[in-house]
């Protein structure tokens, strides 16, 4: 009810760890979502990851700049189709980098050259296990934008996949920023509100935009 009645505020929700509510406008959510679609076309498309272990994550991805694969980087698809990863475009960057500065600091932005985008798509079923963002070389804040489907975001410590952990709600448009000693917190997805993405989103499901600097 508190959220109906009473605009959502910017939240630290660990040092170096900021919510920041509503902070892409429904013109540039739609545009984003226009951006993925194109960009999950094959080839070097939206695929399904399988771990090492034989299992499967219920988030489908597509990556930009370099390819992600358990748990390495590439310069092609791997484990997939095997084409060259899709170029990271300078206006994403640009925009993690403003992300970074309104949501930390300009200082912590000057540094941030973003090249890689992880893009996960999630149907109402879908959900992403406890993990740490560590394959990279560069300890730059981490970017994360949600459109779509609203979700439940874990948010944890460095340590452990298990408590002390906050849920923060984010919504499409909802940006969330982690870096310095929250840079190596384990974070997931338990659960996305199917259904719940406004309908100015153009979007059934949830994309999540995640923006980091290699270091490669």
């Amino acid at each position: 009810m508190d959220t109906e009645l009473f605009p959502r505020e910017r939240t630290e929700v660990a040092p170096g760890a900021v919510h920041v509510p509503d902070w892409l406008d429904p013109a540039r959510q739609r545009d984003l979502v226009q951006a993925c679609r194109e960009w999950s076309r094959p080839p070097a498309g939206l695929r399904t990851v399988r771990t090492p272990g034989g299992g499967t994550m219920t988030a489908r991805q597509v990556c930009l700049g370099w390819h992600w694969h358990p748990y390495a980087y590439a310069r092609t698809v791997v484990d997939g189709d095997g084409a060259p990863v899709k170029p990271f475009p300078s206006w994403l960057g640009e925009l993690g980098r403003r992300a970074v500065s309104d949501a930390l600091g300009p200082a912590w932005a000057a540094t941030a050259g973003y090249d890689i985008a992880l893009i996960n798509y999630y149907d109402g079923d879908a959900r992403m296990g406890m993990h740490r963002d560590s394959d990279e070389k560069s300890d730059a804040p981490v970017v994360s934008l949600s459109l779509g489907d609203t979700c439940v975001f874990r948010f944890g410590n460095t340590e452990t996949r298990t408590r002390p952990y906050t849920d923060v709600e984010l919504r499409s448009g909802d940006l969330f920023v982690f870096g310095g000693p929250s840079r190596l917190a384990f974070h997931g997805v338990p659960r996305v509100h199917a259904g719940s993405a406004p309908p100015e989103s153009g979007l059934t499901g949830r994309l999540n935009i995640t923006l980091r600097v290699s270091g490669l």
